[in-house]
């Protein structure tokens, strides 16, 4: 999930990755039995609820995050310099395309 640091809302959480709240909100309870993260009332409005890590969900995070990042160098590795070259010169651009997608609202 697109879950950081600071406690979201599911709604928040749904506009973030882009699907129904429901979708999110099922998710969030399975994480939640899972232990990954919790639910707690937001000092904000009390009739809303925030959605926050737990220890044990910042070390899943931090973990797949590791194997990511080993996936995409050891792919990366086996790629000539010439493709890794061009792939890091796109960077820039593939960051705009993020930045832009981000900022879209959905239909």
């Amino acid at each position: 999930m697109a879950l950081q640091d600071q406690p979201s809302r599911v709604g928040d959480l749904a506009a973030r990755l882009r699907l129904a709240g429901n979708t999110v909100s099922t998710l969030v309870q399975q994480l939640v039995h899972a232990g990954f993260v919790h639910r707690s009332p937001d000092a904000a409005d009390r009739r809303a609820a925030v959605i926050a890590l737990t220890d044990a969900g910042r070390s899943q995070l931090a973990g797949w995050d590791a194997a990511h990042q080993q996936r995409i160098g050891d792919a990366l590795s086996e790629l000539s310099p010439a493709d890794r070259t061009a792939i890091q010169a796109a960077l820039p651009a593939l960051d705009h395309l993020v930045e832009e997608l981000a900022g879209q609202k959905r239909p």
